[in-house]
């Protein structure tokens, strides 16, 4: 990975930039100015959720950048509220008039629950389908979810996108998702700041002149995780995206990993229960 632009490649061929831009608990004009910014910087990929009350500036961003529709790649998911299967083709239309967008590149369940994302996803399977949607995935899913999605599913999902950070490190479901073509995606990459004082991050920082968090999105790409960290500031979605001049030696890889506590910062899948 030697550019933001470039990118994975799905199980159904559909290509995905390693590295995208995070809008979550962004809204109104900031979070249209944030998308500017992060398009003019060379983001390709732009992720989103029903939930974020922001789909209609992210399609305006988009829609006022003068990039081509098909040079952005566009993630959005469908809530809990709004799972089965009726009711998230009705969320998927609404999703897409918000935004602006006939097709949707990746839509993701955005969290399990307890019994219905079985009928959300025969939904979505018609839409992938009908061409509505080039990718479908889902959302903090665990390893079970995904073994009990696919017991009867069509298509296996595209990506499983998931806290995911050096505190937890999730190698058990990247390793799953590995061998069954699943892209592991990261939400949080950052720790939300809490690892920015890390002393093995900060000594490794030190050495290529870069921040600890630049530190840790490039130990995503390196490690095959497709990241998308989320700030208002320009001068920091900015900074996010300088990875791309310098490589981590595999001992540096190690050492990162070593960091991992499975310490979450967000709701565990297996406790958030609709």
């Amino acid at each position: 990975m030697k550019h933001i632009t470039d990118c994975a490649t799905l199980n159904n061929g559909v290509t995905m930039p390693w590295f995208g831009f995070g809008t979550y608990q962004a809204k109104g004009n900031e979070v249209y100015e944030a998308v500017k910014v992060a398009l003019e910087t060379g983001y390709r990929s732009i992720d989103t959720a029903a939930v974020y009350g922001n789909e209609q500036e992210v399609g305006k961003a988009i829609a006022d950048s003068g990039i081509a529709r098909s040079e952005i790649f566009v993630t959005t998911k469908v809530w809990n509220d709004d799972q089965g299967y009726d009711s998230t083709l009705r969320a998927f239309e609404d999703s897409q008039k918000r935004l602006g967008l006939n097709v949707i590149d990746l839509y993701l369940i955005h969290w399990p629950g307890k019994d219905k994302f079985k009928d959300t996803w025969k939904a979505m399977e018609r839409l992938y389908d009908e061409g509505s949607i080039r990718a479908i995935g889902v959302s903090n899913f665990h390893v079970h979810h995904l073994q009990e999605l696919m017991k009867d599913s069509n298509v296996v999902p595209a990506v499983d996108q998931v806290e995911l950070h050096p505190g937890l490190t999730q190698q058990e479901l990247h390793d799953y998702c590995r061998a069954h073509g699943i892209q592991i995606e990261a939400w949080a990459p950052l720790m939300k700041g809490k690892l920015s004082d890390n002393t093995t991050l900060l000594g490794i920082a030190q050495k290529y002149g870069k921040s600890p968090a630049q530190i840790i999105l490039r130990w995503d790409i390196q490690n095959r995780i497709v990241t998308i960290p989320k700030s208002v500031t320009p001068s920091r979605i900015r900074e996010n995206a300088d990875i791309f001049d310098f490589e981590l030696t595999q001992d540096e890889l190690k050492l990162i990993d070593a960091l991992n506590e499975n310490k979450r910062i967000g709701t565990d899948p297996d406790k958030l229960f609709f």
